[in-house]
């Protein structure tokens, strides 16, 4: 060990991250000592890590970090997690980004700090590619002066901050590509009741926990959207057909929107969502090359519906990986061959007859499978009844599996 090059000796104390772990390792000897202070790249403090971090005071927390990070001259990841019973004066907060913001490229800061401060001020203008905040405000944003160049990826969680000022921050990234909003707390003049964002180089937009009567997000390079637990009346998406990955789970919205161009979709995950089949289907129908569709908890609304789902098998020639739940039965056994799907997933809400025979069904049309996954929710108390019907499917599933020796069966029960 003592003829490692005091850099690679750096990079194996950047590579143990919790900072207690380094300051343990650095001891070693002079030599490792010098490692952390020159060559040390990536430091971590978090709560769960260290059992003392509970014991400690927030003063003498924040002295401790003060103390390990000024040991340090070419810092480059740091991250600073705390639970929801920790909060951190400004002064010292300023301090660690002031003295690492010339090397610093990802920065991760989850702690109340008061008083509130300008927190993009301190470490903008600089080489920084990732910033995730939490439990903190955003206030103030100047776009000609607290500019990001460099910045790639951007996480605002439990943010507190203006719609002005989020438009703004995001017109300082010009080259941000991966955005994630989750639970934010929104601030809107009294007129609004509508946010517009737009960026130029967006890929990646994730949004979880979010009311807003209209959303528009404009982004030409989106490819993949995730919408999560939110509630919109309208949500509109302004691109030029580059997604790819659309997922929505447990999302309410009356007027959903990703544009005509769908060309490119590969991916389809619908979860726990309400929406009218013919509008769900011309707004997927385009997607030739999709490779995975799930649709798990989905209602097709209408009273006179009818859905019919037999296009799945003729418009998306490519697909691999189908998973269904047993909402959409009906329509399903109407499907065509199934032609390449290696991986099918199925889930009951209620257990009967009637979801052998789909499974049945489905099987038969798969003459590609290579691996059958079944979901489904098992009361711990059950009735005789209920037992004679589990029994029973078990049987069938049993003699499903005999019959097609070459599928691998796998049962996921809650």
């Amino acid at each position: 060990m003592e003829h490692l090059p005091v850099e690679v000796i750096g990079n194996i104390l950047s590579h143990l991250g919790s900072a207690r772990d380094v300051v343990i390792a650095s001891a070693t000897c002079k030599k490792w000592r010098e490692a952390w202070r020159n060559h040390l790249h990536t430091l971590s403090f978090n709560s769960s890590d260290w059992p003392i971090y509970h014991e400690l005071t927030p003063g003498r927390l924040e002295i401790l970090i003060t103390q390990t990070i000024f040991q340090t001259r070419t810092l480059k990841c740091l991250t600073i997690y705390m639970d929801d019973g920790y909060e951190f004066s400004a002064a010292p907060v300023i301090a660690w980004l002031m003295y690492t913001r010339d090397s610093l490229r990802q920065l991760r800061y989850n702690v109340r700090t008061t008083p509130n401060f300008n927190i993009i001020e301190k470490c903008g203008r600089q080489k920084l590619e990732t910033l995730a905040l939490a439990r903190n405000s955003i206030t103030g944003v100047e776009p000609t002066y607290q500019k990001f160049p460099c910045l790639k990826s951007l996480s605002l969680s439990s943010v507190s901050i203006s719609a002005l000022d989020l438009s703004l921050l995001l017109s300082a990234c010009p080259r941000l590509e991966t955005l994630s909003i989750i639970s934010p707390d929104i601030a809107m003049s009294d007129a609004q009741t509508s946010m517009e964002l737009s960026s130029s180089s967006l890929k990646h937009f994730y949004v979880e926990s979010f009311r807003l009567d209209k959303f528009i997000l404009e982004a030409d390079l989106l490819e993949n959207l995730h919408l999560k637990v939110c509630t919109f009346d309208v949500f509109e998406l302004v691109s030029k057909g580059a997604l790819k990955v659309l997922k929505i789970d447990d999302v309410s919205v009356i007027h959903l929107d990703i544009g005509e161009s769908t060309e490119n979709l590969e991916i389809v995950d619908v979860s726990s969502f309400t929406i009218m089949w013919p509008k769900f289907y011309h707004m997927i129908s385009k997607a030739s090359k999709l490779h995975r569709l799930r649709l798990w908890g989905v209602v097709f609304e209408g009273e006179d519906e009818v859905v019919d789902i037999e296009p799945i098998s003729v418009c998306f020639p490519q697909l691999t990986h189908l998973s269904l739940s047993d909402d959409l039965r009906d329509g399903v056994l109407h499907l065509s061959l199934l032609v390449n799907v290696v991986v099918l997933e199925l889930g009951w809400t209620a257990i009967n007859d009637l979801f052998s025979a789909w499974v049945a069904g489905l099987l038969d049309r798969c003459p590609s499978l290579k691996k059958l996954i079944i979901y489904g929710v098992v009361s711990e108390v059950k009735t005789h009844e209920e037992c004679q019907i589990f029994a029973k499917f078990t049987e069938s599933i049993l003699q499903l599996g005999r019959k097609y020796m070459h599928v691998k069966f796998e049962f996921e029960y809650e």
